[in-house]
């Protein structure tokens, strides 16, 4: 794995991932524990945790502001928990929030475990050792936001971050389910229609279960502008 010198964090070094990679080892994951579906549908976030990393997500009080955290032993995942406020609150949203948290904890599971293996209670790793012999990732704020301005040098959370489009709306099952908001060029390209993104970050969100938010932050993700301000995926 490529790493690249850090300038913020606990680290001297921060792991580096190319455009697509943690999009691809998403889709790998989700299809190695048979979860990658055949055609667009919500993803069964709680089961992937529990086939992939044989932990079944759990629910705790947690410190006002933090919406999960996932805890490490020398083995690797120990522990995914999500606040239980949002299990208690009981509607849509908060269902959907959930889901985003897990996959958001999921992106920490397989792109940073190797770092909570190899730390030690002297050398503190993104969150805190208040138990010393099991390290966390405490994830604060709402994760997958729009209206989050930014990730205060916090490059595990901006990792994470990029895991939950790739966990919750692969790449390859979002064509099909945005079919009718895909045009053609002149000589046959497909691109996507940008003046109905609102709509179709409508449907993104009915048919894989995530808030409208997280739809919008995918479809900028997925679908590039190039020079004439066309989307192409």
């Amino acid at each position: 794995m490529k790493t690249l010198r850090s300038k913020t964090g606990p680290f001297l070094e921060r792991p580096y991932f190319p455009d697509g990679v943690i999009e691809n080892t998403c889709a790998d994951e989700l299809r190695a524990v048979g979860l990658l579906p055949l055609s667009p549908e919500p993803i069964r976030i709680d089961r992937f945790i529990e086939k992939r990393f044989k932990v079944t997500p759990s629910y705790e009080e947690l410190p006002e502001g933090v919406l999960g955290l996932t805890r490490f032993n020398q083995q690797g995942v120990s522990e995914v928990v999500v606040a239980r406020a949002l299990d208690e609150e009981s509607s849509k949203v908060a269902e959907r929030r959930i889901r985003t948290t897990l996959a958001h904890e999921g992106g920490h599971c397989l792109l940073h475990t190797h770092l909570f293996v190899l730390a030690t209670p002297s050398h503190n790793l993104f969150g805190d050792f208040t138990e010393t012999d099991a390290p966390k990732v405490l994830c604060r704020g709402e994760v997958g936001q729009e209206s989050r301005p930014g990730y205060d040098g916090k490059w595990w959370e901006f990792q994470a971050n990029l895991a939950i489009g790739g966990l919750l709306i692969p790449t390859q099952l979002m064509a099909p389910a945005l079919e009718k908001f895909m045009l053609k060029s002149p000589i046959g390209l497909g691109y996507f229609d940008h003046e109905r993104s609102e709509e179709a970050a409508r449907v993104l969100a009915e048919v894989f279960d995530v808030n409208p938010a997280v739809a919008r932050i995918r479809i900028k993700q997925v679908f590039r502008t190039d020079s004439r301000q066309q989307l192409l995926l």
